[in-house]
């Protein structure tokens, strides 16, 4: 199964007009967003858990990164409420679940193959930290091998100059509105630009909060297995 799988191809899409697909497990559905492979797939996904679903334990022999969008998602080691980002990395193993049902934004095999560290990050908790242009903060989340992730804050009314993401750049609105040359991205988008690609972005009187992943766009670091 191939979905938005060029990725020298600019992909937009708000997650919350895609269709809903159950997957093999009971109570779970997931929104594609990209894929490349069968049900064991290189895969971007917001996924659904109905209240008592779960997975039986299983290894992420690819590595798994999670940010929880809504409800509190679980496992063996603990709670993880909205605004929680996860990283189970390769060979990790876990039994997920969800008591009262939640809402994760996923990515799999996505994992550079020396990568791993296992995090657990409260985003309610953890700092952020002003940008190099004014009106911008940043929230560090992971950086490994040139890929950088982070939680990108922009207030009302802020504009920044044209600039090229050299490694291509990934966005999930979780709030407000932004903007750039070739249109609007309301809370829900999901924007995957390639290598090279250039904007000048801003934000109206909403401001905006967003899930940022810059560089890496293309890899495919860890090889998937038989689909």
């Amino acid at each position: 199964m191939n979905i938005n799988s060029d990725f020298d191809k600019r992909v937009v899409q708000n997650a919350r007009d895609a269709a809903w697909t159950a997957s093999p497990q009971p109570g779970v559905d997931r929104r594609m967003l990209d894929r490349v492979g069968g049900e064991l797939a290189r895969a971007t996904s917001i996924v659904r858990y109905a209240a008592g679903a779960g997975y039986a334990g299983h290894v992420h022999e690819g590595g798994e990164e999670i940010f929880v969008l809504q409800g509190v998602f679980s496992d063996e080691h603990g709670d993880y409420p909205a605004g929680t980002y996860l990283r189970n990395p390769p060979g990790s193993r876990h039994t997920p679940f969800s008591r009262d049902g939640c809402m994760l934004f996923v990515k799999l095999w996505q994992f550079a193959p020396d990568d791993a560290q296992s995090m657990r990050i409260d985003t309610s908790k953890a700092a952020w930290y002003p940008a190099s242009a004014a009106g911008v903060s940043v929230m560090p989340l992971h950086e490994h091998a040139g890929v950088n992730t982070a939680l990108v804050r922009w207030a009302p009314n802020t504009r920044i100059p044209a600039h090229t993401h050299l490694g291509g750049e990934e966005i999930l609105v979780l709030a407000g509105v932004f903007h750039d040359e070739n249109g609007e991205y309301s809370a829900g988008t999901w924007l995957r630009s390639p290598r090279g690609s250039r904007h000048t972005p801003r934000t109206g009187p909403e401001g905006a909060i967003m899930y940022v992943k810059a560089g890496g766009i293309g890899a495919r670091y860890s090889k998937v297995g038989a689909a």
